[in-house]
């Protein structure tokens, strides 16, 4: 085995003096394989934060419409005329939402003003965490303001390079879906 060290010793000193360590630095083959791991990290991270913002944004529209259908129950006197409860409009609104969401997980709040000017909107989050005792449902008669609100708790992964769209805590994001309207005359 001595003779091999000595031998694999006398060729690393020959080809450094022959073609020294310049002639490294100018070998070409495999830069394509290291250009390509150097941008093939934040591509991945690019493209799996776009995917992850665009689910988000279909997902709220899906939850806005499936709101503004079940909120025209409210408008036109149905829930009133039928004694619907926050479980069953509840219900109405994932009628729509199914596709995508957890009946269990969507909240909502009914509220009724006298003016569209006292209008103030429920804001569930307190230090990052859903509080859904503060619902309240309130569908009110003909001529009444209402303020219709459904919240549904959007779970999100945490991307490559820390991005994440989480606005609560245990990386979710509070999806809100609001109407404003005047009941009609029934």
């Amino acid at each position: 085995m001595p003779g091999y060290r000595s031998r694999l010793t006398a060729h690393l000193r020959r080809f450094l003096h022959a073609r020294g360590p310049r002639a490294l630095m100018r070998h070409e083959g495999g830069n394509a394989i290291v250009e390509f791991a150097m941008v093939v990290a934040p591509f991945l991270a690019l493209l799996i934060a776009i995917l992850e913002t665009a689910l988000v944004f279909f997902a709220q529209q899906v939850l806005q419409t499936s709101t503004t259908q079940a909120a025209r129950l409210i408008m036109t006197g149905q829930a009133q005329a039928g004694g619907m409860t926050a479980a069953q409009f509840q219900q109405a609104v994932c009628t729509d939402a199914a596709v995508l969401f957890s009946c269990s997980g969507i909240y909502v709040n009914v509220q009724t003003f006298s003016s569209f000017s006292s209008v103030s909107q429920l804001n569930p989050l307190s230090n990052g965490n859903f509080n859904s005792s503060a619902m309240n449902y309130s569908i009110g008669t003909q001529g009444d303001i209402e303020l219709v609100q459904v919240f549904y708790q959007w779970p999100v992964l945490t991307g490559p390079l820390n991005f994440s769209i989480s606005n609560m805590n245990g990386n979710s994001r509070l999806l809100m879906a609001t109407a404003v309207f005047r009941n009609e005359p029934y």
